[in-house]
């Protein structure tokens, strides 16, 4: 899994596209050539990886995640065509959640369960450059992002790390960015959103 820390240079590296402004004539050819080829090998690299349940089931730091989202019955929505970006949490950050709490919502509670999953979700493929520049335009305000369960979250830049602040008031670090699949990106964080 790649894992890149979140910061303004890393993202602002992202989001550069590797075409030089003097090609001309042939050598413009060449560039979108190039250009043409790395779009495919970025398909490519996506498609191998699987989709976002694939990945995740892939990467055994997810595996409280991926029975969360087999619990609720979400495994075949998120395995659609999407795009979706994920924030994801990792086991540690499901652990904070009383185990008894955590059981209520995978055994009896399904519906709870899925409506926390789906303020996880947010349609459509949004990277972290993306996301630090919208976060850098809205200001110390915070960017607010509308999550496919109707809810909203607050993103704001601390220290370097972007920070998501849920409708309960908690907060919630982005540990890594920009994880590939088929049908959308994942971010990594280390607690679990709650949607009230």
């Amino acid at each position: 899994m790649k894992k890149l820390n979140i910061t303004l240079a890393s993202t602002i590296a992202l989001s550069l596209a590797a075409c030089s402004p003097e090609a001309a004539g042939d050598d413009a050819m060449t560039a979108d050539d190039a250009m043409t080829a790395d779009d495919t090998a970025v398909a490519d690299e996506a498609t191998a990886a699987g989709t976002i349940v694939e990945v995740a089931q892939g990467d055994e730091t997810f595996s409280t995640l991926v029975a969360a989202v087999t619990a609720a019955g979400l495994g075949e929505t998120l395995s659609g065509e999407g795009p979706f970006t994920v924030f994801a949490p990792t086991d540690e950050a499901f652990a904070k959640i009383p185990a008894e709490t955590l059981t209520e919502l995978t055994t009896n509670d399904t519906e709870t369960l899925g409506s926390i999953l789906t303020y996880h979700v947010v349609a459509g493929s949004v990277d972290a450059a993306t996301l630090t520049a919208a976060i850098e335009e809205a200001g110390e305000a915070g960017y607010t992002v509308t999550t496919v369960n109707g809810g909203t979250l607050t993103a704001t830049v601390v220290d370097g790390a972007v920070i998501l602040t849920d409708a309960a008031g908690g907060t919630s670090t982005v540990t890594a960015t920009d994880v590939e699949a088929s049908n959308g990106l994942i971010h990594v964080i280390d607690t679990v959103l709650m949607p009230a």
